[in-house]
């Protein structure tokens, strides 16, 4: 097993690090982009837990200003009734710039950063806010306490559209079956879906 977690993390380093070298020119003309179509910084940095942990995960911004104070007036219509998430359908806080960012998740390329850092990983249970993983079941408490990833089993499987519950089963799967060859075959569904299924992401 720790040969196996030592090759995971030789594969986070080449893949972020590459990536980081490969986009950054892109990453420029993203934060022009969204500097002109909206105020506020183009990346920020938003809390989530990994390895047990808050964490400060970076991103593309792709909602306005001030985005988390609307939340209480928009809790209403959540789509999400079955869990401590949120969603609706054309969330008026997304920017114009932001819905292209999310719809090709772009807006989370920054985290090769957090994964460069050890902070995350490639593949992995998906990094939750605080508030959120303080309302896991117990019998799901110990996903916090690994390491968080950029996308996972749950994100390939419909991420957004499944349940509470199955999203963490999803998880818990991921974690009790973890292989490195497990972790290749979901970044290349990520890719896939990414440039083919607009529902999965």
């Amino acid at each position: 097993m720790k040969l196996g977690m030592e090759a995971k993390r030789i594969l986070d380093v080449l893949g972020a690090a590459g990536g980081l070298v490969a986009l950054w020119p892109l990453g420029v003309l993203i934060c022009i982009i969204i500097r002109l179509d909206s105020k506020g910084v183009p990346m920020i940095r938003l809390e989530r837990v990994s390895l047990g942990r808050v964490i400060k995960i970076y991103k593309f911004r792709s909602m306005v200003v001030g985005a988390e104070s609307m939340l209480p007036d928009l809790k209403d219509l959540n789509e999400r009734k079955d869990g401590p998430y949120f969603k609706i359908k054309n969330d008026p806080r997304v920017t114009t710039v932001g819905r292209f960012l999310r719809k090709y998740r772009i807006d989370e390329v920054p985290q090769l950063i957090n994964v460069l850092l050890g902070e995350m990983s490639l593949v992995g249970p998906r990094p939750y806010k605080p508030s959120e993983v303080a309302q896991y079941p117990a019998e799901y408490a110990h996903l916090p306490r690994a390491l968080s990833g950029m996308t996972g089993l749950s994100q390939i499987s419909g991420s957004s559209s499944l349940s509470f519950q199955r999203t963490l089963e999803l998880d818990d799967e991921y974690l009790k079956n973890w292989s490195l060859g497990l972790d290749v075959k979901i970044l290349l569904k990520t890719f896939a879906r990414i440039f083919s299924d607009r529902s999965a992401v």
